[in-house]
């Protein structure tokens, strides 16, 4: 599956090597096809899982766009994860739990601009959920490939 992967991203590479490298191209392609089924997942959950009503958990309510948001982050958190790993960043001398744990803390930051921005674009600027969080992604993306470059799955030590 992963030299699948590869050789379909490679496949496309050749008009974008002028502009950029092969690592920041398989990048985009992963995080696109990542982004793109977070996006349907949210879209498809936040209108006919949640119906756009409140959800109404034991000790707390939750708005429907934030559960959306959390119901597609069980699915692209392990997909993102192990693109990045075996995909993107193979050069990477880090083990694996080493790494998902610095994955982890990279999500847990995106997870926090997630919520405030999916939060501050929908109730304070009043855009429909959707357009928030495409809006939201494009933040998102440039935090979490910095912070994969240079902390998750970091090549070179720059001590």
């Amino acid at each position: 599956m992963k030299k699948l992967i590869e050789n379909t991203i490679d496949f496309f590479y050749p008009p974008f090597q002028k502009v950029m490298n092969k690592l920041t191209f398989r990048y985009a392609a992963c995080g696109a096809a990542n982004t793109t089924l977070d996006i349907l997942l949210f879209f498809i959950s936040y209108n006919f899982i949640f119906k756009k009503q409140m959800v109404e958990l034991p000790f707390i309510t939750i708005s429907p766009y934030i559960a959306a948001f959390m119901l597609s982050f069980i699915f692209t958190f392990p997909i993102g994860f192990l693109l990045s790993r075996y995909v993107v960043f193979q050069g990477s001398p880090m083990g694996g739990r080493k790494q998902l744990f610095r994955y982890f803390l990279t999500v847990l930051g995106a997870i926090l601009l997630n919520y405030i921005f999916l939060k501050l674009f929908v109730e304070k600027f009043h855009f429909y959920p959707t357009v928030a969080k495409i809006c939201t992604t494009f933040i998102v993306i440039a935090f979490s490939y910095i912070s994969q470059s240079y902390f998750t799955f970091k090549v070179k030590s720059y001590n």
